[in-house]
């Protein structure tokens, strides 16, 4: 083919599964590269917490492979809040603010996650404005949507505008 040289390279399997989230399927395959760059993967075991409720929140988590169930104390009983597949995201808030966590996360199963820094998510608006953008009106959006899905659970009369 010719014009073989325009097509963009093909995207290894970690970014190819970073691509997959909602937070990240609107940046390019470069931009992209960059933010990986910026994310640390690590490992939990089944049953391992990842972070605590009341913890200081530093980061958000992006599932690559495995479970995580998040878990929240309600009149001092633990109860399920959601169980997470590959793909999800969670800690979000984090990235916007060091508010403590409202609920646990816990492996459900062994699990790998990529992790993203308040403090390199703040470097990233700093140095890429483009990129920033991005990933923040995501993330706007996701919270947004979840909001509306909370306030139409508590109060289905109540519209959020």
């Amino acid at each position: 083919m010719i014009f073989g040289f325009l097509k963009p390279p093909a995207l290894s399997p970690r970014l190819a599964r970073l691509r997959e989230t909602v937070l990240l399927n609107s940046l390019t395959p470069l931009e992209l590269k960059i933010v990986d760059g910026l994310m640390h993967e690590r490992r939990y075991l089944a049953g391992e917490i990842i972070f605590d409720e009341g913890e200081e929140g530093q980061a958000l988590y992006l599932i690559t492979s495995g479970h995580v169930q998040i878990n929240r104390n309600i009149n001092g009983m633990p109860e399920i809040i959601t169980e997470l597949s590959p793909g999800a995201f969670f800690g979000d808030l984090a990235l916007l603010d060091n508010s403590p966590r409202t609920a646990q996360a816990r492996a459900w199963d062994d699990c790998e996650l990529a992790v993203f820094f308040r403090a390199d998510f703040m470097s990233l608006m700093e140095t890429d404005a483009v990129i920033g953008y991005k990933i923040s009106l995501a993330l706007a959006r996701h919270i947004g949507a979840r909001l509306r899905e909370r306030m139409s659970i508590d109060s289905p009369h109540v519209e959020v505008l």
